[in-house]
């Protein structure tokens, strides 16, 4: 499987684990600085490579009043900020393909949200900046799927993807994580990443079906079980104080909580390194 490098460390087989994670949203430049800092100083003890994620617009919120983000061009200046001050690897989901082209000027990886990875135009134009991809599966596909998309980012000219498990809709407000789903993703030939947050997800099941829920206590056990099962990466959303974020709140780690989820699993990605060494 060929590796995919991202400021200056690759992602792949053979690769230390690697996070990609931050707030849900952004909540302004001194709140993201001191989340990147924070996380960034965590994963460097553990000898995990680091990607800050924000988001800049929520443009799939449940509600209409919910709240979004500051917009494209504030939202691309703090992340702007973030990659000078805390020295970091940027990446942020885009919506349309004029948003790819603008925060392609920035950031350091595009992120393509689940609701949006058949969005052929998307994809073709995120493609086209030249920047690695983070494609999340949507909760409507299944694995084997994905190869389509695929396809069509690398019709684009780009081989610099990552792929990302986020769970299945599996009935009415619920996802399930079917960890077969990482051999599968895997088989397309590109490092893949275990949303576990959004996997523990229940859709449009919080308060008066307003917002979206979810179970927090079992992320550590998704983060688990998708290294497990081969996972090259991890994603999650981390905020100091998850039951006051304004978005994803239930399914966000709470930092003072992340020391501990990432030394299970980085155990667990060394044992994994280990048999294969043996077993050649």
């Amino acid at each position: 499987m060929p590796t995919v490098t991202i400021g200056a460390f690759k992602a792949g087989d053979g690769c230390p684990l690697f996070l990609i994670a931050g707030p849900d949203v952004i909540e302004g430049a001194a709140h993201a600085v001191r989340h990147a800092k924070a996380i960034a100083s965590i994963c460097r003890d553990l000898a995990i490579s680091y990607i800050y994620k924000s988001s800049y617009d929520k443009a799939n919120r449940t509600s209409g009043t919910s709240f979004r983000g500051p917009g494209l061009k504030a939202g691309l200046e703090v992340l702007k900020k973030v990659r000078a001050e805390a020295k970091v690897p940027v990446l942020t989901d885009v919506h349309s393909p004029e948003e790819a082209r603008a925060a392609a000027k920035v950031v350091d990886v595009l992120q393509i949200p689940a609701f949006l990875c058949r969005q052929t135009d998307l994809v073709v134009a995120a493609a086209e900046t030249g920047r690695p991809l983070h494609i999340k599966k949507g909760q409507f596909l299944a694995p084997w799927d994905m190869k389509h998309v695929v396809a069509k980012a690398e019709g684009a000219g780009n081989r610099k993807l990552l792929l990302a498990e986020r769970g299945t809709t599996f009935g009415y407000n619920n996802l399930v994580v079917d960890m077969r789903s990482i051999a599968v993703l895997k088989s397309l030939g590109y490092p893949v990443v275990m949303d576990a947050g959004h996997g523990v997800q229940a859709p449009s099941a919080g308060t008066n079906g307003a917002v979206s829920g979810g179970d927090r206590a079992m992320i550590p056990v998704l983060a688990r079980a998708g290294v497990a099962a081969g996972a090259d990466g991890l994603f999650l959303e981390v905020h100091e104080d998850p039951d006051k974020a304004p978005c994803d709140g239930p399914n966000s780690v709470k930092l003072s909580d992340l020391p501990s989820i990432l030394r299970e699993v980085r155990t667990i990605r060394e044992a994994i390194a280990a048999t294969e060494t043996r077993r050649h």
